[in-house]
């Protein structure tokens, strides 16, 4: 059964980092868009960053460009989301998803195949 395990959150204060990971199991995802998502209380699910199966391709949401970085290593089926000066309106559980085919990186949560369970982020200011 496929899954996405997400890894990394926690608390952290304004300005600090965090590395979310995203693990794969039960089949390869190497063909997919792999795309990390957040949902705050009270908000919809929306958009962080997405890459596309080969790496060649990168989108992320306007809040979050320079700042999130993310990437991918097909030998460990692993996304990984790079977060740096973090803000207290970064404050959300973030999920890991996967979009088939992967040639392209849609934004629109109901497009993705699979979803991790979420991982919280609390930012402090």
């Amino acid at each position: 059964q496929a899954q996405l395990a997400e890894s990394g959150g926690g608390l952290v204060q304004a300005g600090g980092s965090l590395r979310l990971t995203c693990a794969a199991s039960g089949r390869p995802f190497s063909s997919y868009t792999m795309g990390w998502f957040r949902q705050a209380p009270g908000e919809e699910r929306e958009f962080v960053a997405g890459i596309t199966w080969n790496g060649g391709s990168t989108s992320y949401a306007d809040s979050v460009q320079g700042r999130f970085t993310i990437s991918r290593d097909h030998a460990k089926n692993t996304v990984y989301l790079q977060m740096n000066s973090l803000r207290p309106e970064d404050t959300a559980v973030y999920y890991c998803a996967a979009d088939f085919p992967g040639h392209r990186i849609l934004t629109t949560p109901a497009e993705y195949d699979y979803w991790g369970q979420g991982t919280q982020v609390t930012v402090s200011s």
